[in-house]
């Protein structure tokens, strides 16, 4: 099995879960035992420095939190992103791809502030059992496509969705204009 960590999930518009109904998943973890990802498109209107203090003075705009999820909606997963000209490790800062990676919250934010460009909160996440996402994509719920540095802290989160499938161009680019509700159509 070939790890997805890194990688966007997509829903494609068959999937009816309401839990993911157009929603653009980034994968935190993916191994042999399972997945777990935070759905990047879901904003709350929650301000992050409501919930975590001076962890808001980091946050990108918009500064709220995001749904990550139904898993755990009271835990919290926070993504950062380290600036071009750090180069060495940072405490409590995990890679998933590039300059991404998950921070500890129950740390301090002076710690790593002159090192990322921006931090991004989700309350709750997704997560899927050894085999299951695997068998959803297999099924046609999810696009898996690659991930843009910026994808996790676009200023327009409602946007996403489209916009990752309109920039694979083709047929996929054409899914974008899909309608909510075909019926309605």
């Amino acid at each position: 099995m070939e790890s997805m960590t890194g990688r966007l999930l997509v829903a494609t518009p068959t999937l009816k879960d309401p839990n993911f109904d157009r929603t653009v998943v980034l994968l935190v973890a993916h191994e042999s035992g399972g997945a777990l990802g935070v759905v990047l498109n879901r904003a709350t209107e929650v301000p992050v420095s409501d919930v975590l203090g001076p962890w808001g003075e980091l946050a990108g705009d918009p500064a709220v939190l995001f749904e990550g999820g139904p898993v755990q909606p009271e835990s919290a997963i926070c993504l950062a992103r380290t600036r071009p000209d750090v180069k060495r490790r940072l405490n409590g800062f995990h890679q998933v791809s590039g300059a991404l990676g998950t921070v500890d919250l129950s740390g301090d934010p002076d710690r790593i502030r002159d090192s990322v460009a921006g931090i991004r909160v989700f309350a709750g996440y997704s997560g899927w059992s050894s085999g299951q996402l695997e068998e959803e994509i297999a099924a046609g719920s999810w696009f898996v496509l690659d991930a843009l540095p910026g994808d996790a802290f676009v200023n327009r989160p409602d946007d996403l969705w489209a916009m990752v499938l309109r920039r694979q161009g083709d047929i996929l680019a054409a899914v974008a204009h899909f309608p909510p509700d075909p019926l309605l159509n």
